[in-house]
């Protein structure tokens, strides 16, 4: 006998281990099935399940799930990715703790140190993906710094380098003086801040005594100034273009130059140059030949050099900026200060202010191994998940800059370049090649450097579709798995992780890494507001599955997961969505009281009962709604197509129904409801199984009856055709029932009549049909109606109010079970107050600059609000017009 209640914190573990130990996770290389793979995401091998990564883990899995009931050879590949800077991160804190720095443990030592916690502590997340039910074939498992993997990493670096793809140059990057390297642009933080934009003169060199004025936001930057820009057509400065600036403090000639790059209609229309220490200026500088000067070091203080005055030569960024300001108005040189309210890029793990600088890196030409990518998603080679996201693809890979792929820390993997005594370069796989490369350069052994540079986490996890498969060797598995049918990520990454795999893909496998790419979008507060600690708004999905359980936590973001629709997340869904699981296992237990048991090869085709007919019915049309949904990646409408065949069908309708069956009712058809029951009930199971896995797994495994096979997550996804099961008759039958039942319990419901009070069920000038239909169903419809009786009359009837069924007139005699006085107030009363609520909501939708200012979660939630207020309204007038007419009698 099934247990009162399913506890998920008992029995998911054990759950989980049997699936691990049957092998139902894994691939089969050898199988003859169609192949059916997706790549998971490799998480930072430092982090922890997070909300986001729930939604994206649980659609993975509802994916994966379902394609190998379909009978699909899956793989779903994991991992977890070195993350390098983080992860050095975690280390030197330690380190901190002991009051030593990596400098005092060296290079060797800290990469072993952070193996040493990477095998003690690393991986968390993985762990914690198996509480939400993750089937992922774990012995695959890849981290990107396996052997392997970094053989792969090599192997690309230096093919792309050999083929003129990869090279050293010296550009801007956006660059931590806190962690002192290079980061992503993903790495950066912009953050509103309050500032100053600070107006200053510029004096022309010719002694005339005129002059430009230029505003900056980072006054200590002008240090480095190489030219004044202005805009060609701009004529207040025509006749200066061309001549010189004396850069004030430095005493340097800089040039006026003429740049689209200027706006007119910008402040004075002229800008300062800044080509090192500004994305922008260094493009107007390579435009027009300027000198770049470094005026920071790594750690954003004023180099010591001659070009620099020596007053602010060792000064901290933010100290010289004070200092150049005082003596900017000392000179008479500043025009004014004008606050204001700016976007400065910070350090998301550093939390410092990022600097653009001018370093020497490694730079991939992304902009050459764009242009298949964009031809694949042109092409539909790959396709993306709502298609609008194809816009932002193309933007950036359009608009794509040369990626640098190094980074100035020692976790990772290592720059496989190394330089001879005069400083050539040689880029090989191996330390050995390098040397033999170089006896042959120079003609003699010669002592070689290793680059001391890491490459780009990105640079590496880019390869993760086919380096996780043992390229470059030409494997089994690479030849079955790659490319990949799903690729499940959001939408922050497109550039700097698909976008890439796609580069990588393309240029090595000569294929897309993926067919399809489903981006699904961010997981907000109920409110709609994005989630963070300083809010205190986060919610732990762990927590959340202790509480819960995972099938709850799944199947709520599953059915909150619209396309194109940011999940309002509420931990009351989640409780919800409990409860839909308790209903499932209570009908489960209802139906082994009631006898019903699983009878393999039952045929659905051959039930004879009219309800039975009905309810396989109902099973092949929510087959079909279910697996549409699935198969176009709409996980809200699968989730909702499954609930509503479960609790609104099958549980408030088919077990209501056929109760007087089971409990003694008619002999003939008991045998057929119990086996058509059960039925239904594994038909259930299956359809859930990919969005509620473990409750699904346990109901399989130990309701009574024979089913095949023995685990659902290896069942076999019903396949269940509405037109040879559906029974129109039936439908028609079992469907005026429902109608008649809903539209008299919403009266009663609507009107206050009491739960207890049995109100006749009248029939007005019924048809022959309905008279027939309430003669065969008169007993369930007074059970389920709370009728007193069933009757025909003709006429009008007083004291009653009316609904409609199957367009027919149905009577409630209601006016010795309620006040009609006191609901009609009431009921006025409650419109009242929802056409203010309505008023108000308008009000501030009709305010331009309401909707204009207020953050966009605050005017969805006002839409949503007005209009559950009207649809409450007009329910409200149905039931005051229907008590009104009553009165009237």
């Amino acid at each position: 006998m099934l247990d009162k209640t399913f506890r998920p914190q008992e029995a998911e573990a054990p759950i989980y281990e049997g699936w691990r130990k049957s092998g139902a996770f894994r691939a089969d290389v050898r199988s003859g099935a169609d192949p059916y793979t997706i790549m998971m995401p490799p998480p930072n091998v430092t982090g922890s399940l997070h909300i986001g990564h729930a939604l994206t883990f649980t659609i993975q899995d509802a994916l994966i799930r379902y394609r190998r009931m379909t009978g699909r050879d899956t793989l779903w590949q994991p991992g977890t990715d070195h993350a390098g800077i983080a992860t050095q991160m975690v280390v030197e804190r330690q380190l901190a703790e002991q009051g030593i720095t990596r400098n005092d443990v060296g290079r060797d030592g800290l990469i072993d140190r952070i193996w040493t916690w990477k095998e003690q502590s690393g991986g968390r997340i993985l762990d914690q993906l198996t509480r939400l039910g993750a089937s992922a074939d774990w012995p695959r498992e890849r981290f990107t710094m396996d052997p392997a993997f970094s053989a792969a990493v090599r192997k690309v670096f230096v093919t792309l380098y050999k083929q003129g793809l990869i090279y050293r140059d010296k550009r801007l990057v956006n660059w931590d003086p806190k962690l002192k390297t290079a980061i992503s642009d993903l790495e950066v933080e912009p953050k509103e801040v309050k500032g100053h934009y600070w107006h200053l003169r510029y004096p022309l060199a010719d002694g005339s005594g005129r002059h430009i004025v230029v505003a900056t936001t980072r006054p200590e930057t002008m240090l480095g100034d190489t030219a004044v820009a202005v805009h060609p057509d701009d004529e207040r400065y025509a006749d200066l273009v061309g001549k010189e600036i004396l850069l004030p403090l430095t005493g340097r000639r800089i040039p006026i130059v003429a740049d689209a790059y200027s706006d007119p209609e910008k402040g004075s229309g002229a800008v300062k140059i800044t080509p090192a220490h500004d994305f922008n200026d260094f493009e107007v500088g390579r435009r027009h030949g300027l000198d770049m000067i470094n005026v920071l070091d790594a750690d954003a203080r004023i180099v010591d050099e001659p070009v620099i005055p020596a007053a602010y030569r060792g000064l901290d960024r933010f100290k010289a900026r004070e200092r150049i300001v005082a003596d900017l108005e000392a000179a008479g040189l500043l025009e004014g200060i004008e606050p204001v309210t700016h976007t400065v890029p910070y350090g998301d793990r550093s939390g410092v202010v990022i600097e653009p600088w001018l370093t020497d890196q490694w730079y991939v030409d992304a902009p050459k191994l764009a242009i298949p990518a964009v031809e694949a998603v042109e092409t539909g080679k790959t396709v993306f998940v709502p298609k609008q996201w194809e816009n932002t693809y193309f933007e950036w890979m359009r608009n794509i800059q040369p990626w640098c792929v190094s980074r100035q820390i020692w976790w990772g993997h290592r720059v496989p370049a190394w330089y001879g005594p005069d400083g050539t370069v040689f880029v090989e796989e191996t330390e050995t090649e390098a040397k033999a490369a170089a006896a042959a350069h120079y003609g003699e052994t010669v002592d070689l450097t290793q680059d001391s540079d890491v490459l780009d986490t990105w640079f590496s996890s880019a390869l993760w579709p086919f380096g996780t498969l043992g390229w470059p060797e030409q494997t089994a598995e690479l030849a079955r798995y790659y490319p990949g049918d799903v690729l499940v990520t959001g939408f922050d990454i497109i550039f700097f992780w698909v976008a890439r795999m796609m580069m990588m893909g393309l240029h090595f496998m000569g294929d897309v890494p993926f067919r399809t790419v489903y981006i699904h979008a961010l997981v907000r507060d109920e409110k709609g507001q994005k989630m963070s600690k300083s809010k205190g708004n986060v919610i732990d999905p762990i927590d959340l599955i202790d509480k819960y359980g995972a099938d709850a936590v799944r199947f709520t973001l599953l059915a909150l997961a619209a396309q194109g629709r940011d999940v309002k997340l509420a931990e009351a869904r989640v409780a919800g969505y409990r409860n839909f699981s308790t209903k499932l296992w209570n009908a489960a237990r209802f139906a082994e009281m009631n006898g019903a048991e699983s009878v393999e090869g039952f045929d659905p085709t051959s039930v004879s009962h009219v309800l039975n007919r009905w309810i396989v019915g109902e099973a092949a049309r929510a087959t079909r709604a279910v697996t549409e949904a699935m198969e176009a990646f709409r996980f809200n409408e699968a989730a909702q197509a499954a609930y509503r065949f479960t609790w609104d069908i099958v549980c408030d309708w088919y077990l209501e129904l056929a109760k007087p069956i089971l409990q003694g009712g008619e002999t003939a058809a008991l045998a057929e409801t119990r086996a058509t029951l059960a039925w239904v009930l594994d038909q259930i199971l299956l359809l859930l199984h990919p969005m509620m896995p473990f409750m699904t797994e346990q109901l399989w495994e130990t309701r009574p009856g024979s089913r095949a096979p023995a685990q659902a997550i290896t069942g076999a996804w019903p396949v269940l055709d509405p037109a040879t099961l559906a029974d129109p008759a039936a439908d028609a039958e079992i469907g005026w029932l429902i109608e008649a039942v809903s539209a008299v319990r919403s009266v009663r419901s609507e009107l206050n009549v009491p739960p207890a009070a049995k109100v006749p069920v009248l029939f007005r000038d019924a048809s022959e049909a309905t008279r027939s239909r309430a003669a065969t169903h008169g007993d369930a419809l007074a059970r389920l109606a709370r009728a007193e009786r069933i009757e025909f009359v003709d006429g009008e009837v007083a004291g009653t109010v009316e609904t409609i069924v199957n367009g027919e007139v149905v009577l409630l005699p209601i006016a010795d079970v309620i006040d009609a006085a006191v609901e009609i107030k009431r009921l006025e009363g409650e419109i009242t107050k929802l056409d203010r609520d309505i008023a108000g909501i308008d009000k501030r939708l009709d305010n331009p600059a309401f909707v204009a200012k207020a953050p966009e979660e605050v005017v969805e939630e006002n839409r949503e609000r007005r209009a559950q207020a009207v649809a409450d309204r007009e329910a409200l007038s149905k039931a005051l017009a229907r008590v009104q007419a009553m009165r009237r009698d």
